[in-house]
């Protein structure tokens, strides 16, 4: 490897499965990760210790801790991206989940090179926002945006990462800040979900379920009342629409 060439980033399976984790193992070292694998909760948290990794590949259901336990403490040691497996059908979990701070989840059975995409989406977006040259490039989904964004109360920093509502730092994943930083770039227009999936995190293809709980948990955040949303609006039939002023429908 060059000198002045970057290794390669560290990425952590975490799966009780042999070939499930095998499997994953195999697609991301062949896209050029570095790869460590464990098969059960304290054999990850050994691992982040021991490896420190860039983002961690973790499932859910593990023997000893589980996933959502390993989530916890993964992101109190530190803010490693973490991208969460389900079962379908299990949206419960994936909530929680993304309220314990995993960036992204992908449900199972799910295609091997859908998973490589949402890990270098995710490290993509995590390494732009440690600094202006991460490598989100200028003008593509992921990539940092310049200038503050406001509306509704809302206040956003692309260059230091940083959102507020009312004043209150808002503790935000990666996804609710792009997704955030989108609506607010575009108050009033109406967003369908796979142009969300598509806009705002590059993918062609995936669980649009996804955008739909991003989009709950981002509410939960900026919303006085969630259940009566008024800053996030649902179009029916449509999608999505940030209404900045809050205004009640007539």
């Amino acid at each position: 490897m060059n000198s002045m060439e970057a290794p390669p980033a560290r990425v952590l399976v975490v799966d009780d499965d042999p070939t499930v984790s095998e499997v994953v193992a195999g697609y991301l070292r062949r896209a050029g990760f570095a790869v460590e694998e464990a098969g059960d909760g304290p054999a990850a948290l050994d691992a982040a210790a021991r490896v420190r990794p860039d983002l961690v590949v973790l499932d859910l259901m593990l023997p000893g801790i589980d996933g959502l336990e390993v989530c916890r403490r993964l992101r109190a040691a530190g803010p490693v991206p973490v991208i969460m497996l389900t079962a379908r059908g299990d949206e419960d979990d994936r909530i929680t989940g993304l309220e314990v701070g995993a960036d992204d989840y992908v449900t199972k059975p799910f295609s091997p090179r859908e998973l490589v995409l949402r890990v270098t989406s995710v490290l993509r977006r995590s390494r732009a926002a440690d600094g202006p040259g991460g490598p989100g490039g200028p003008g593509g989904p992921g990539a940092p945006v310049s200038g503050l964004l406001t509306g509704g109360g809302l206040s956003l920093d692309p260059a230091t990462h940083r959102a507020t509502r009312n004043g209150g730092e808002l503790a935000l994943t990666l996804r609710e800040f792009d997704l955030l930083a989108h609506f607010l770039r575009h108050p009033g227009r109406a967003h369908g979900r796979e142009e969300l999936m598509r806009e705002v995190w590059g993918w062609d293809f995936g669980d649009l379920s996804t955008v739909t709980v991003h989009v709950r948990r981002l509410r939960a955040k900026i919303e006085e009342d969630p259940g009566r949303p008024l800053l996030i609006r649902t179009v029916w039939g449509v999608g999505y629409r940030f209404e900045p002023a809050g205004e009640v429908a007539a």
